[in-house]
């Protein structure tokens, strides 16, 4: 087999690209690129949900607006998604990379996951709407200052998630920490898919 520049080039080229995942959703699709040469766990604990289709069949069920945390000093713009409560598909939480060891930040479309306490992170991700520095490490949206763990961002679609972002919220039930019934869509987005498409 004669081996050319070009088919080195080609092989090199098709070694480096990233990864990239498409969410198919009732609104609409949503195109990933995610950073695994940063976030290389974040990005694997990602990929084992979508490997084994336990995104499918899942929701966006969470929205936040300036006009649903009027509580919250820290003010943050976002749209999350996956399991919610279904415990018994998720797997075991994982170490947190922050954005201080991988130097993301969440910018406008970055992709993160969501938590509690630090390395609590399992099947909850969200996607930023503008910048929102305030989930980075040092940010004070979390009292722990250890921010949330960026690991990909949003190709194409954003006028998906900003359209998410707008549904009708409000469902009644007591609000903690983690949770305000405000952010809960009426109406959740259910996700058909989540699949590889290179």
């Amino acid at each position: 087999m004669k081996i050319t520049i070009l088919s080195i080039l080609l092989l090199v080229f098709s070694a480096v690209k990233a990864q990239q995942i498409r969410i198919n959703t009732d609104a609409g699709s949503i195109t990933l690129e995610l950073y695994a040469k940063k976030a290389p766990k974040t990005v694997a604990n990602f990929l084992r949900y979508v490997d084994d289709k336990r995104y499918d069949g899942t929701a966006f069920y969470r929205v936040v607006r300036l006009d649903n945390q009027a509580n919250n000093p820290v003010k943050i713009e976002v749209i999350q998604g996956g399991l919610r409560t279904d415990s018994t598909r998720m797997f075991r939480p994982i170490a947190q990379e922050t954005t201080q060891k991988t130097g993301l930040k969440h910018l406008d479309g970055t992709l993160s996951l969501a938590r509690g306490t630090p390395g609590s992170g399992t099947s909850e991700f969200f996607i930023c709407i503008n910048p929102q520095p305030e989930l980075d490490f040092g940010g004070k949206r979390n009292p722990d200052g250890q921010g949330f763990a960026a690991f990909g961002r949003v190709l194409k679609g954003m006028d998906v998630v900003r359209r998410i972002q707008q549904g009708e919220t409000g469902q009644p039930g007591p609000t903690n920490a983690y949770s305000n019934p405000l952010q809960l869509l009426n109406d959740p987005i259910k996700i058909r898919t989540v699949r590889r498409i290179r």
